[in-house]
């Protein structure tokens, strides 16, 4: 693997990048989300999902689903895509088959489809991997 780390910021631009190539109809209310990449999930994340292991965790979306959403809703902060430096950077390292950059679009557009509420098949049409 030759490729070289990024930083949190640079895998922050990756993300943003992806959001910009996402299809028009969806990339305006994309761009009403927060993306916050930091190398690890805390620890409240973990125990509300459940999971023992950091680093099983590369993406989290926090948030109300856009299908879910109401008018009566009182949100306690904007929508929010968690991306986790480490753990995604595991993933990448053991798959030695893709490139960083893939693995955060993919990561990315996963967090976005609970965002928008998308079947299998709407992530499919965004995102190659998702088979």
């Amino acid at each position: 693997m030759t490729e070289p780390i990024p930083s949190l910021a640079q895998m922050e631009q990756m993300a943003r990048q992806t959001v910009e190539s996402l299809p028009a109809v969806f990339r305006v209310a994309a761009l009403q989300v927060a993306i916050c990449v930091v190398d690890w999930p805390d620890q409240d994340m973990l125990d509300e999902l459940g999971i023992d292991d950091p680093r099983d965790l590369t993406g989290l979306y926090d948030g109300i689903p856009m299908t879910e959403k109401s008018v009566f809703d009182q949100p306690m902060g904007p929508d929010t895509v968690w991306l986790f430096r480490e753990p995604i950077l595991d993933e990448w390292r053991e798959r030695g088959t893709v490139t960083i950059a893939e693995l955060v679009a993919h990561v990315t557009i996963h967090e976005f489809a609970h965002h928008f509420g998308w079947s299998d098949e709407d992530i499919a049409e965004v995102d190659p991997w998702w088979v």
